[in-house]
């Protein structure tokens, strides 16, 4: 198996994040989850901002991202990381409660990786974020070179 990897996850649900946690813990599948609850975060720590202005260097092997979050949401959050060449070959899951075709259609457009619709279910939940975290943070290899530092 290769080195397991951190995972961003920017989510505002306190429940959602609990229970991603609880899965990606009880399936071993990333050294450290850094949890941010909306999108301005998210792009403070890809871009060494703010709290994470001093974080180790690299990226996360996959950024989780709910798509409705306050301050700036998933969608532009995913745009502007796709936009940026030194971030744009991290892979992002959309793990988001919404069903709406627009959502998902825009999410490719935009240039997500996956979108993975939130089970209501416990198991069911814990169980697609197993299959997520085991492809992206263990099986996916990144491009050569994709690694971001702070300026």
């Amino acid at each position: 198996m290769s080195e397991l990897k951190s995972i961003l996850f920017a989510e505002d649900s306190p429940l959602d994040v609990e229970m991603t946690l609880a899965a990606l813990s009880e399936h071993n599948l990333a050294n450290e989850v850094v949890v941010v609850c909306d999108g301005e975060e998210a792009l403070d720590y890809l871009y060494f901002r703010g709290r994470f202005k001093l974080r180790a260097n690299g990226n996360p092997a996959v950024v989780l991202l709910d798509l409705k979050m306050p301050k700036v949401d998933g969608l532009e959050v995913l745009r502007t990381l796709k936009s940026d060449e030194q971030l744009r070959n991290i892979p992002v899951v959309m793990l988001t409660s919404s069903r709406e075709e627009q959502d998902l259609v825009r999410s490719y457009n935009a240039g997500a990786n996956a979108y993975v619709v939130k089970p209501v279910d416990f198991q069911a939940f814990v169980e697609a974020v197993k299959q997520v975290g085991t492809f992206w943070a263990i099986h996916n290899q990144p491009p050569p070179g994709s690694i971001r530092k702070p300026v």
